[in-house]
């Protein structure tokens, strides 16, 4: 089974592009992995660019609601030379008490009409800003979610094996609730 084979049962509402920065990338993820093997194999987990581990730190957090062990091994590697602390596992712990739904917000088509159910193939739209590089060896990039009304970021950190490396991150910040777990929708 897939990682959204759940969700399926809901049509699938398309969400215009936006552009938002200087730069932005559309990052395709044509298959979903299943293991942490697959994930590490993906083209994006060689980390060559901030964009690519900003789009794999999305999808490393949608795989907690179903393996919590399983994505913190994930942001561990995105992470790379400073893996998660206890304080960070904390966080991440408490921001999906009850919304499991805001990772998957982040894929292209992803709305809460349709539950986050995200449109295939899978994509995220990274982008940056004037501001985005403004310290050396560090990436600020945005990530737009179909329940918010502004882009979060992600701060990657370029490590001196030439690879961006997941810094910090503030996409599990609340969102709309799906409509099927609100009561006015």
């Amino acid at each position: 089974m897939g990682l959204f084979d759940k969700l399926k049962n809901t049509p699938v509402v398309s969400q215009p592009e936006s552009a938002g920065g200087n730069k932005t990338q559309r990052i395709v993820f044509n298959t979903l992995p299943d293991t942490f093997e697959e994930f590490v194999s993906l083209p994006q987990a060689k980390m060559e660019t901030p964009f690519d581990t900003a789009a794999m730190t999305v999808l490393a957090f949608c795989f907690y609601p179903e393996n919590k062990e399983l994505s913190l091994r994930m942001l561990d590697f995105l992470k790379g030379p400073q893996p998660l602390s206890p304080m960070d596992k904390q966080f991440i712990r408490d921001r999906f008490m009850d919304k499991d739904y805001v990772p998957r917000s982040y894929f292209d088509g992803a709305t809460p009409e349709n539950n986050y159910l995200p449109a295939e193939p899978y994509t995220i739209t990274v982008s940056s800003n004037p501001y985005s590089y403004q310290n050396e060896g560090y990436a600020t990039l945005y990530i737009t979610s179909g329940g918010a009304d502004s882009p979060r970021s992600v701060q990657m950190r370029k490590a001196k094996d030439g690879k961006w490396y997941l810094w910090e991150q503030f996409i599990l910040v609340d969102i709309r609730k799906p409509e099927s777990m609100n009561p006015w929708a």
